[in-house]
């Protein structure tokens, strides 16, 4: 019976993770790598807007931020490296 609980809480808490993880499939930018700017950039422009951002990688083209919104919510955001357009 234990061994069943543990199997529905684990399947029940990947289903609230999946979702970030599927719209990884929808995500692209096409900037070449020279017209880039660089992410710290990125990060003073969330700042600004009451961002606190914790961590910025590059995930298909685009930078991925995580972090929390200026409303305090918990986020995974992907940004166009070139404009910062926030994409998705």
């Amino acid at each position: 019976m234990k061994k069943l609980l543990l199997l529905s809480c684990t399947a029940l808490s990947l289903g609230f993770v999946a979702p970030g993880a599927w719209a990884h499939g929808d995500v692209a930018c096409k900037t070449p790598k020279a017209e880039w700017r660089p992410s710290v950039e990125l990060q003073r422009e969330l700042k600004k807007k009451g961002w606190a951002v914790r961590r910025i990688q590059v995930f298909n083209g685009c930078y991925e931020v995580y972090g929390f919104d200026e409303k305090d919510v918990r986020v995974e955001a992907f940004f166009d490296p070139k404009t910062f357009a926030r994409i998705g």
